[in-house]
């Protein structure tokens, strides 16, 4: 079994393939909201639901090795993947001040529907997380609107209406909740005077005008000649967190780079041990990013077939049968400007029943990927491709 921080990457990669392939705008989101949403859904859930849930994180491999598991070892495994989140949720606490770092979890359950207590207990043992009653039945659209203002609050008002009109029904019996919101100033800030108008192109032909940031100093920087591509580490204070950009050489050459890309490669090449120290001239536009999505298909073709299924095993959350995942929504944020980064990120999971050495150049003025990580480990906060302004 793989720790979270190594598993993260991949997870990243695969669902990341997954949006570029039908995305051709930009794309952000969360990587650790989303698999927290997913951690909570494998705390509820049993039987081949709980097997992929746990293969779409790459938190287990070689399930079918053995075809005789002792129960207990089974579970011993599956605890030690909460054990993993707790961990992580714990330790972000931790942070120092020059950082807002909030990720929050919640559950929104039917106030007459019966939840085992051990997973009430569990799921704020390891997720940090409180079921809070409510009236999906006779007050559908209040619900809704409770849940809305919930995730508004946690991102600082940046994320509204996550569950859109229509979206939950009196026949909802669970809502899982995960927020992530991140504000962090850099390291070495960028001077407004130095910050102009340009061109961004999407493309040889088409451009669009952006405000272009600019700053000459030394960041983390790795010049990658196979590729024709250059990655640079912007850190933020205290350099906990930095944001990474990958920018091709050529303007239309993002895709022939993400075909080529592995995880593995993407951890390598950010790695310390990979990444100089160079005095680079770094031209970054201000951004502004939104993104919003129902995952549901998404990580069915990653594997999640029987999440999403009516005869899916839940019966870690409740006796009651028929209890399944009708939608996964998510819906990120991110900001960058002069004085550093503001993202955040919320996802939703909404349950039903059955019937119910010179100075190098990186001028990011065409599309490229980005992604904020911790320094002291591979998870990975947010991701995206930013292709146009």
């Amino acid at each position: 079994m793989d720790s979270l921080g190594t598993a993260t990457p991949q997870f990243v990669f695969d669902l990341f393939k997954k949006l570029n392939n039908t995305h051709d705008d930009n794309i952000l989101f969360s990587p650790m909201g989303i698999s927290t949403a997913i951690g909570m859904l494998l705390l509820g859930s049993g039987g081949a639901a709980a097997s992929e849930l746990k293969k779409v994180l790459y938190l287990e491999k070689g399930t079918e090795s053995s075809r005789i598991k002792s129960e207990e070892k089974e579970t011993e495994k599956t605890e030690e993947i909460h054990h993993q989140f707790q961990k992580f949720l714990t330790e972000i606490n931790k942070f120092p001040n020059d950082y807002e770092l909030n990720i929050s979890n919640r559950l929104f359950g039917e106030k007459t529907y019966l939840f085992l207590k051990k997973y009430i207990d569990y799921v704020e043992k390891y997720y940090h997380a409180s079921l809070e009653p409510v009236d999906f039945i006779n007050a559908t659209d209040e619900s809704r609107k409770k849940i809305n203002a919930w995730v508004e609050r946690q991102t600082n008002e940046n994320v509204k209406d996550l569950f859109p009109k229509g979206s939950i029904s009196n026949s909802t019996k669970l809502v899982v909740l995960n927020t992530v919101y991140f504000k962090g100033l850099w390291d070495k800030e960028f001077k407004k005077d130095n910050t102009k108008e340009e061109n961004f192109w999407l493309n040889k032909n088409t451009s669009k005008p952006v405000q272009m940031m600019a700053q000459c100093d030394s960041f983390s920087f790795t010049l990658l000649e196979d590729l024709q591509a250059k990655i640079v580490g912007i850190p933020y204070k205290n350099n906990t967190l930095s944001l990474f950009v990958l920018l091709p050489n050529d303007v239309d050459g993002l895709e022939k780079i993400i075909d080529k890309l592995s995880p593995e490669k993407l951890v390598e090449w950010t790695s310390p041990g990979h990444l100089e120290q160079r005095r680079v001239d770094l031209r970054l536009p201000r951004l502004r990013v939104e993104w919003s999505y129902e995952l549901e298909h998404v990580l069915e073709a990653m594997g999640m077939h029987s999440a999403f299924s009516e005869q899916a095993d839940y019966s870690a959350m409740s006796t009651h049968s028929g209890l399944y995942a009708q939608k996964f929504l998510h819906r990120s944020f991110m900001v960058v400007t002069e004085e550093g980064v503001e993202a955040t990120a919320g996802t939703g999971v909404g349950f039903g029943v059955l019937s119910a050495v010179g100075c190098e150049t990186v001028h990011c003025n065409h599309p490229f990927l980005f992604f904020v990580r911790f320094s002291e480990s591979d998870n990975i906060l947010f991701f995206g491709r930013f292709s146009s302004p």
